[in-house]
C-alpha cells in the first residue's frame, strides 16, 4: 500500500488516487483477493484442527467466498492443505528471532517450542488429509526452515552455559517428535506442556 507523498505548499499527492479511477480499483480487488485468502486459510486451519474430513464446498461456504473464489486461489484440497503448511511453516520460523529480542534465550525457546506444539496440532490433520507423495512433501518442504529456527534458539542457550552443547537441532526435533503424535484429547494441552518441560529438563547442564 502507497502512501501519501507530502508536496511543496503542504498538499499531499497519492500515487494510487493520482493515478484514476482504474488503479484504485485495481488495489481493492487485490486487497479484497488478499482477504478472501486468508479467511479460507484460516477456515482450513480450523478444520483441520477438528481432524475432520472436510469439502471444498464446506471451506468456501465458511469462508464466505464463493467455489470459484476458492478454486481461483487453490486449485484443489491439497493445493489449500499445502498452502496451510507453508503459511504456518513461515510463521514459526519468523517469530523465533522475535522471540530472542524479546525473552532471555531459555524462555525464547519454551515459547517458541509451545507454538511448535501447537503447529503439530495442526499437522495431525495435515498428514490424515494427505496422501503418498504429498505426505512426502509435507514432511521435506518443513523441514530445513524448522531445523533453522531450533539451530537460532538453541545456540544462545549452549553459549550461555545454559544448555548442553552437544546437543544440536536435529536432536531436539526428535525429542519432542512426540508433539505429532499425543492423543488430541481434552489432556492434549497440560501433556504436551508437561513433557516439553521434561525434555527441557534433561537438556539442562547439571
Amino acid at each position: 500500500m502507497t502512501s501519501p507523498i507530502h508536496c511543496a505548499g503542504g498538499a499531499d499527492y497519492d500515487p494510487v488516487v493520482s493515478a484514476g479511477p482504474a488503479v484504485v480499483e485495481a488495489a481493492a480487488l487485490r486487497a479484497d483477493a488478499q482477504r478472501n485468502r486468508e479467511a479460507i486459510l484460516e477456515v482450513a486451519r480450523a478444520a483441520l484442527k477438528q481432524h475432520k474430513p472436510f469439502s471444498m464446498s464446506a471451506i468456501a461456504r465458511r469462508a464466505g467466498v464463493g467455489q470459484g473464489t476458492l478454486y481461483r486461489h487453490f486449485r484443489s484440497r491439497e493445493a489449500l492443505i499445502m498452502a496451510v503448511h507453508r503459511q504456518d511453516v513461515a510463521e514459526l520460523v519468523q517469530v523465533a528471532p522475535l522471540l530472542l529480542e524479546q525473552h532471555p534465550p531459555l524462555r525464547a525457546l519454551q515459547l517458541w517450542l509451545e507454538r511448535l506444539a501447537a503447529y503439530g496440532r495442526i499437522k495431525h490433520g495435515l498428514a490424515g488429509a494427505l496422501h503418498g507423495v504429498d505426505r512426502a512433501q509435507l514432511e521435506g518442504e518443513g523441514y530445513g526452515p524448522i531445523l533453522g529456527a531450533i539451530t537460532l534458539l538453541l545456540e544462545p542457550n549452549q553459549r550461555a552455559g545454559v544448555l548442553l552443547a552437544d546437543v544440536d537441532a536435529q536432536d531436539l526435533l526428535l525429542l519432542v517428535g512426540f508433539l505429532w503424535r499425543i492423543d488430541l484429547d481434552d489432556d492434549w494441552e497440560s501433556r504436551h506442556h508437561r513433557l516439553l518441560q521434561l525434555v527441557l529438563a534433561g537438556l539442562r547442564v547439571p
